[in-house]
């Protein structure tokens, strides 16, 4: 199975006489919200009951759940690295194909972005851009040990007077956030070629170093890249409502329904005070992560799932902040959010390669390809929680 195909309607044939065909209603009704539960997606034509392998499926259970009754086809191809492996357990799971006089896109779908983009991801792959660098990653890993080994030596042999306690907080700060970054791209298996390879040194980085469970991390993250900024799907909006009003449509409904859980019209101003209960290392090195990870995407739209295709799922989600040594350094590349959103598996030090090839997608069909400055990024979220709130307080008081 090649979910790159671009065969014809012609060329539509049955796999075997004994696969059911299906249209794509029928596939929509089996979404995992009806009576049986039942979860079916399509994978280049195939349709999949995943209903008893989701609670297997090693990316987490619900990752899966979030494509029930949908086209799952790019999402495949953008998380699945060793699709021989896959395949496999795709086999036992193939209950029939969708029938010869139904398309091969959803109608809400654009078939030619997708086309587009399906044609540019061979592209890179010819280009070797889902390759990783291993002197690269090497000298990402030595030079956070370098820093954590550096905040230790300090306290020791200086003390824990003022100036090397500062000091020493500030290496161990910057060595914990550097963990994260590599963590991350150990968690999207982007650092080796082999799989088990990634998720080995992940759970040593983010087990024994950073003191969380690398399942956890990976299960949460995988949703948000299966559905970014998708109310119910993208664990990233969990904040929402206890903590924030994110979003026009998600705020004007939490308005109307007269419910405040906090003071939303002053989100703006409480946003980087919500970590002031942690110890010192752990406020500055959350805060850092916080501001990084969401300046690429509370800015940008955020609504319930609307099942769009791919590419506009990951670019209406998220965007960029411009390129720049110390911008690389600091969000551990994602600065090109838009790049790593789109295809999950790319070493970070190919983003920039891979940046003109997708802006150029971009331009073609009419999509804006948003990059800005660190600071602007960083305002931005301040603006978009204000936004947000105003909404909340419009409709909570004349909704």
């Amino acid at each position: 199975m090649a979910p790159q195909t671009g065969s014809t309607e012609k060329e539509r044939k049955p796999v075997s006489a004994f696969l059911q065909l299906f249209t794509w209603e029928e596939i929509r009704t089996h979404n995992g919200r009806g009576p049986n539960k039942e979860q079916w997606l399509v994978i280049d034509r195939n349709v999949y009951d995943v209903s008893n392998f989701s609670k297997w499926h090693p990316g987490g259970s619900r990752v899966i759940g979030h494509y029930a009754g949908q086209d799952a086809t790019d999402a495949f191809v953008a998380f699945h690295s060793d699709k021989a492996l896959v395949k496999k357990y795709l086999k036992s799971l193939l209950i029939g194909e969708l029938a010869p006089d139904q398309p091969s896109f959803e109608s809400n779908k654009k078939k030619s972005l997708l086309e587009d983009f399906r044609e540019l991801r061979c592209t890179v792959e010819k280009m070797g851009l889902l390759n990783p660098d291993s002197t690269f990653f090497f000298l990402i890993f030595f030079h956070l040990l370098v820093l954590d080994a550096a905040s230790w030596l300090t306290v020791w042999y200086f003390g824990i007077s003022l100036v090397p306690f500062l000091v020493g907080m500030a290496f161990f700060t910057i060595a914990q956030i550097q963990m994260g970054w590599f963590q991350h791209d150990l968690g999207h298996c982007s650092v080796f070629r082999k799989p088990k390879w990634n998720h080995l040194l992940q759970i040593i980085v983010i087990n024994t170093l950073k003191g969380l469970p690398a399942s956890w991390w990976n299960h949460l993250h995988n949703q948000h890249h299966a559905k970014p900024n998708c109310f119910r799907k993208d664990p990233d909006l969990n904040m929402h409502p206890l903590l924030f009003s994110l979003g026009k449509t998600l705020s004007v409904e939490l308005g109307k329904k007269k419910k405040k859980f906090m003071p939303y019209n002053y989100q703006h101003k409480y946003f980087s005070c919500e970590y002031l209960c942690f110890p010192i290392v752990l406020y500055l090195e959350s805060t850092w992560f916080i501001w990084v990870s969401q300046m690429n995407h509370i800015p940008m739209h955020i609504d319930y799932d609307q099942n769009k295709d791919w590419v506009s799922t990951q670019l209406h989600a998220t965007c960029n902040v411009n390129q720049s040594l110390f911008n690389d350094w600091f969000t551990g590349h994602l600065n090109f959010q838009i790049e790593h959103h789109l295809f999950p598996t790319m070493p970070r030090h190919n983003y920039w390669k891979a940046a003109p090839l997708v802006k150029a997608l971009c331009d073609k069909h009419g999509i804006e390809y948003k990059s800005k400055t660190l600071l602007r990024a960083f305002v931005d979220i301040l603006n978009s929680l204000k936004e947000s709130g105003e909404h909340w307080l419009e409709a909570y008081l004349h909704g």
